[in-house]
């Protein structure tokens, strides 16, 4: 299959649902970045995080993108994308949790208060959209079928 068959087999919502993913993981450490977060080792965690499972999102995509993982059979990218997304769900969630916690730091009403508040917003919408259903399945799907 080619990519534009297989861009052509993943339904509209996936793609809509992605693309809303990827915008609010960047918003997170956009948000965050902005402030003075390195005052709180909370916040630094909240950054750490967010930027690497975002980075690593994004060439997980590539890698489809690309259609590397017709070229290497061996690798179950089926089963490393499953625990991909389960493990960046439960991080983004710890993360969420962390970054809400964190906002009571700063004054009602200023810069770093807003910024942390939708940072946070935007942290449990990235956590919901991880929580992609079909893919969920079809990966577990997969992971049974390979023991």
């Amino acid at each position: 299959e080619s990519i534009w068959e297989e861009r052509e087999s993943v339904s509209h919502n996936q793609n809509t649902l992605a693309a809303a993913s990827e915008v609010c993981g960047m918003l997170v450490w956009i948000l965050v970045g902005g402030t003075d977060y390195f005052h709180l080792s909370a916040l630094c965690w909240v950054m750490f995080s967010s930027i690497l499972l975002w980075i690593l999102t994004v060439f997980l995509f590539i890698i489809y993108l690309a259609g590397v993982h017709h070229r290497i059979p061996r690798v179950p990218w089926t089963t490393l994308d499953l625990c991909m997304h389960c493990s960046a769900t439960v991080l983004y969630l710890v993360t969420a949790v962390v970054n809400a916690l964190s906002v009571k730091q700063a004054t009602r009403g200023r810069h770093n208060y807003n910024c942390w508040a939708a940072s946070a917003v935007s942290l449990f919408q990235r956590t919901v959209f991880k929580c992609d259903k079909k893919r969920l399945k079809k990966g577990c799907l997969e992971f049974s079928k390979q023991k």
